[in-house]
């Protein structure tokens, strides 16, 4: 279904229509790679004529943590696994806002100090609903996907990194 003008009719406080609901990898779009990630392919992945907003997330490797050099990051994921929950949280993501487009790419293998690791992008009619399934993504990504991540430090130890515990409740869905 074309949905570059669907976004021009005005909807009662939360509803999302039905065919905002429902993934489609024409539009969105999933990937798990060992090159470098574009945010500016991202962009290009969720523009569309009927968005008022495209909205991003770029997580980058940082140089220290808890005051500890950071040399590089390892990722490892499973990679089917992935996908499917990919599909049920782009899902959900569908159901509490107004999306035309998504995005969602996780580097695998080695990832330097300033190297980007993630990018969510979304674009939508609405700058809430873009900014707010952004917040969505990237938290539901972190807490849901099986993807892991080891810290080489610069001491020479390196360690296995637990993802942050996630409230989820805390997204509500749109309201325009």
């Amino acid at each position: 279904m074309d949905k570059s003008g669907c976004c021009n009719h005005e909807y009662p406080p939360g509803y999302v229509p039905e065919h905002h609901k429902n993934v489609d990898e024409s539009h969105d779009h999933f990937l798990i790679s060992s090159e470098p990630l574009s945010l500016d392919r991202a962009c290009a992945l969720v523009r569309n004529d009927a968005a008022g907003a495209i909205s991003t997330f770029e997580g980058t490797t940082r140089n220290t943590f808890d005051g500890k050099g950071v040399v590089r990051l390892e990722y490892q994921a499973y990679e089917e696994m992935a996908k499917k929950e990919w599909l049920k949280i782009t899902q959900e993501a569908r159901s509490k806002y107004h999306l035309l487009g998504t995005v969602m790419h996780h580097r695998i293998g080695e990832v330097a100090v300033g190297q980007t690791s993630v990018i969510v992008a979304v674009s939508s009619a609405h700058r809430a609903d873009a900014i707010n399934a952004v917040h969505f993504l990237i938290d539901s990504l972190k807490a849901r996907l099986p993807i892991w991540k080891k810290e080489l430090l610069e001491d020479g130890t390196d360690t296995w990194k637990q993802n942050e515990p996630v409230n989820l409740d805390v997204h509500q869905a749109a309201t325009h």
